[in-house]
């Protein structure tokens, strides 16, 4: 039989959930009227209604100045960066949780250790490194670094979801006559689809943020990414409030859209881990 809800706990559960939604929901609504009021109806002092008329140029300075290079080069980066990530993740992760040899369980717990390390403290060898590679001011230069600190996490998640895969699935491939790495990906990769997208969708998150290692190896203003296009934005219109708010707001429509339409991949890949763990 299926108890049903108190009443008192079902008005405090709704309670509660919209207490969050107003917490979180809010900012997002500041930026989006901001971003239609006009520079003269801020300095009157309508900072938190809702604007008078319409005005759009605040989309029209942000889209004309080179935000849209910032943002293909944040795009660029981010993709080959989830990409290599999520590729090499895999690999290490089926031969740590599906084939044993000597020293396995040290490599591993070296790649767990990878999330303990601060990433100020690798700043400057990784920048002499970057420099020797000829890599200094060059957007593939910030592929290494995003891809070294994304993999800990990556290969922690998807070792733990390769090993409660039944191995007498991989046994009775390799009898019938598979390799190792046709099991990867005919098997174990398909099966995985929910770790990977978990894995996928929270580097993402990162690298389209990321502003220490790209304010550290980028130069040119041409190959500056979105959160360095931001700083240098912000510099040039400190005083014009709405337009700064249109940029962050359009800077942020893409991390908002990807995990609105992936965020039920993201629970299922933690479900079934906690699930399974």
């Amino acid at each position: 039989m299926i108890q049903k809800r108190a009443p008192i706990a079902t008005a405090l559960f709704y309670l509660m959930a919209a207490c969050f939604l107003v917490l979180f929901g809010f900012p997002f609504v500041l930026m989006l009227t901001m971003s239609v009021k006009s520079m003269p109806e801020y300095m009157a002092g309508n900072y938190w209604g809702l604007p008078q008329k319409l005005y759009f140029g605040n989309y029209q300075k942000v889209l004309l100045s080179k935000f849209n290079i910032y943002f293909l080069n944040s795009a660029l980066v981010a993709l080959i960066s989830v990409t290599v990530t999520v590729v090499v993740a895999s690999l290490a992760a089926y031969v740590f949780a599906k084939m044993r040899f000597r020293g396995s369980g040290a490599l591993l717990l070296l790649f767990v250790v990878g999330m303990m390390i601060p990433v100020h403290t690798t700043l400057i060898p990784i920048y002499q490194l970057t420099r020797r590679m000829h890599l200094t001011d060059n957007l593939l230069g910030l592929v290494g670094p995003y891809v070294s600190f994304g993999l800990p996490v990556a290969v922690y998640i998807l070792t733990s979801f390769f090993k409660d895969i039944p191995k007498s699935i991989q046994e009775s491939a390799l009898i019938d006559g598979a390799s190792q790495f046709r099991v990867y990906r005919t098997i174990m990769l398909p099966m995985s689809t929910p770790a990977i997208s978990t894995v996928a969708i929270f580097n993402f998150l990162y690298f389209w943020n990321e502003f220490i290692f790209a304010l550290t190896l980028i130069n040119s203003s041409s190959k500056k990414t979105l959160p360095l296009g931001m700083r240098e934005f912000y510099g040039a219109e400190a005083v014009n409030i709405p337009g700064v708010l249109t940029a962050i707001l359009i800077g942020s429509l893409p991390v908002i859209l990807f995990y609105m339409f992936a965020q039920e991949r993201v629970i299922n890949g933690l479900a079934a881990g906690a699930i399974k763990g």
